[in-house]
């Protein structure tokens, strides 16, 4: 959060800062989700999004409850999407957007602004997709078969 009070503080609406060639600094408001989805809709899309980010903390909060300690990468995973979850969530609700401020470029093709909290979901997302494929070599590692009773 503090990266967005700064962001808001020292940057102007959409002027972008060069920094070095491919990325720039570029405060953008986000009313949407993901890439701007649903963004230029009326208002009700802020609560949509709100209750979604609530729903989904409180459920990843309860599943990092249950964690044997022993499972330290999905915790962190795990922690890294309730961050930045938390971290939009604050934003959508005090501000009635998202704070963005990344951009990365080439040429002219611009991957839409994001922030920490979007980097920090993306990496939760990528070690959960690690660790789902990590916990099916334990389990092989372990019982010499793959346990299909997880559907």
């Amino acid at each position: 959060m503090a990266t967005k009070a700064v962001a808001s503080h020292y940057l102007v609406l959409y002027q972008p800062v060069p920094v070095f060639p491919g990325f720039n600094w570029t405060l953008a408001h986000n009313s949407g989700a993901a890439f701007s989805f649903l963004a230029s809709e009326s208002g009700w899309q802020r609560w949509f999004f709100s209750v979604i980010a609530l729903v989904v903390s409180i459920g990843i909060t309860i599943w990092m409850k249950r964690l044997p300690s022993t499972q330290t990468w999905l915790a962190v995973a795990l922690a890294l999407v309730l961050g930045g979850a938390i971290g939009n969530l604050w934003d959508r609700v005090t501000l009635g957007y998202v704070v963005d401020f990344i951009d990365v470029y080439y040429q002219q093709s611009h991957w839409p602004a994001f922030n920490i909290a979007d980097s920090a979901i993306s990496i939760g997302a990528v070690l959960l997709i690690i660790d789902s494929f990590r916990g099916e070599r334990d389990e092989v590692a372990k019982n010499g078969t793959k346990d299909d009773t997880r559907k």
